[in-house]
């Protein structure tokens, strides 16, 4: 497969970009990172470094959630930089299994809490689950990072009555078979899109029109075009290059690329030497207009985040 790949590079400029959060107000005219903290057994890359399973009594396998793990991962990522924090109790890798809402509930809600109480960081959590939306806000979240763009009933009402930040993923399917698709014997793969860069952002204009008139805060919607989720890799790389017309739709861009396959398809490199790969994806992603970098490694990005924002001349020296 061959990707005719055309980098667009956003005005090297700083603008002011403010995010409501709850009761904060984020400047985003400097692009900052968002830690991932994946209290999952299943996650790709990092969940079950952070608990183990264990066998309930029905033999049903639950994850015990290893606050002490969390906590010191969380002040490691604090400590080098990180001004958002992401807890999942849901994997949404692909190939991943539903969880049940009680049980992602008892997994997001300790760690927030836990959290709150000890960073003043702004809190975010990766679900598309209304109850668990209303839970983790509840227990100190501000921000919420929906996968599935509000489509669960009730979810947006969440989000506005308590005045937090959102943001808007694209994702076709779901994420147990959201892939199939796109496997190399498959004869729909990239046939699937005329053109991912339009139809994504045309997803996402219209989900942020529709939040908006439900009485979504303009200030508090992030929009993120889903690397990953239902799409080759040739499309990845070609939203990747395209991620200024999403910059045109008037929120600032939330970008995930830490570690994922299309940096593994690109360098052949397993999810645990994915580091310097996800590097320059995230700097290219920055060079498209993103304001926040999404990411398992927090130092490595926050220096690359450094070095962007002095190349663009909003970093002041001594």
């Amino acid at each position: 497969m061959h990707v005719n790949i055309n980098f667009q590079l956003a005005p090297a400029r700083k603008m002011t970009k403010i995010l409501l959060a709850g009761s904060r107000q984020i400047d985003l005219s400097t692009p900052c990172c968002m830690g991932v903290l994946n209290v999952t057994p299943d996650s790709f890359s990092d969940g079950s470094t952070l608990g183990r399973e264990s066998k309930a009594g029905s033999g049903h396998s639950s994850f015990e959630v290893d606050l002490d793990k969390v906590l010191e991962r969380a002040e490691k990522m604090a400590a080098e930089g990180a001004l958002f924090l992401d807890i999942g109790g849901e994997s949404t890798r692909p190939g991943a299994t539903p969880v049940p809402v009680q049980e992602e509930i008892d997994r997001v809600v300790p760690v927030i809490a836990a959290l709150r109480a000890r960073f003043d960081l702004c809190l975010s959590v990766d679900t598309s689950s209304s109850e668990v939306m209303t839970a983790a806000i509840g227990a100190g979240a501000e921000l919420v990072n929906d996968v599935r763009a509000l489509a669960d009933e009730g979810a947006l009402t969440a989000i506005v009555d308590n005045r937090v930040a959102v943001c808007l993923m694209h994702m076709r399917g779901q994420p147990r078979s959201m892939q199939v698709k796109f496997d190399s014997n498959s004869p729909l793969g990239e046939k699937s899109y005329d053109d991912v860069v339009e139809e994504v952002a045309e997803f996402l204009g219209e989900r942020r029109d529709y939040c908006l008139a439900k009485g979504l805060n303009a200030d508090s919607l992030l929009l993120d075009p889903g690397l990953g989720f239902g799409k080759s890799q040739g499309h990845n790389y070609e939203l990747l290059s395209g991620l200024t017309r999403f910059s045109a739709l008037g929120a600032p861009l939330l970008v995930g690329i830490s570690r994922k396959s299309m940096i593994g398809a690109a360098t052949g490199r397993s999810v645990d030497q994915r580091l310097a790969g996800s590097v320059a994806a995230a700097t290219l992603a920055l060079q498209g207009g993103a304001s926040i970098i999404r990411s398992h490694d927090v130092a490595a990005t926050v220096d690359a985040i450094k070095v962007y924002s002095a190349y663009c001349g909003n970093l002041a020296f001594d």
